[in-house]
């Protein structure tokens, strides 16, 4: 699983370090990750090839034609690139994605079990205060679905 939060530099190639911990949970079929436009949140997705079979399951799931899984291909497979390490075990990000989501300096890499996520530093500090939030209030409603699920079954 991908997990923790690392800060890290972009340098002047649009390339990053990614952690090792990273690195050794995307070994594979090739030496990298597969990294797209996130679906969810203005960012960078990426991860290994179980990420892109993830992906493509729930593509091949839906029938052709069907809008969406048109728009699951442009946005995933469409925006998909297959990065490698160097030797120094570093990806070099498409230009694209960084000007999509204002990666120029400063990037958090943030784990999330079997993908990760490249955020712009300020974005992702905005982003983790709005989803701690989130968290609380699911996490308030569902313990009292569950204590009112646990009083009705004792009655």
């Amino acid at each position: 699983m991908f997990l923790s939060t690392f800060e890290k530099q972009l340098d002047a190639k649009r390339r990053i370090v990614v952690p090792q911990e990273f690195r050794a949970l995307a070994a594979g079929p090739f030496e990298g990750v597969f990294c797209f436009p996130s679906i969810e949140a203005d960012c960078v997705e990426g991860g290994g090839k179980a990420l892109f079979d993830r992906y493509n399951g729930v593509i091949e799931e839906l029938e052709f034609g069907d809008p969406l899984r048109s728009a699951l291909e442009t946005s995933v497979l469409g925006g998909m690139a297959k990065l490698s390490f160097d030797t120094a075990g570093r990806i070099t990000l498409p230009e694209t994605l960084c000007d999509m989501f204002g990666l120029t300096d400063w990037v958090t890499v943030v784990g999330m079990g079997d993908r990760f996520q490249i955020w712009e530093r300020q974005a992702f500090q905005a982003h983790r205060a709005a989803q701690r939030e989130t968290a609380r209030e699911g996490l308030a409603t569902l313990r009292a679905q569950q204590r009112a699920a646990r009083l009705g079954s004792a009655g």
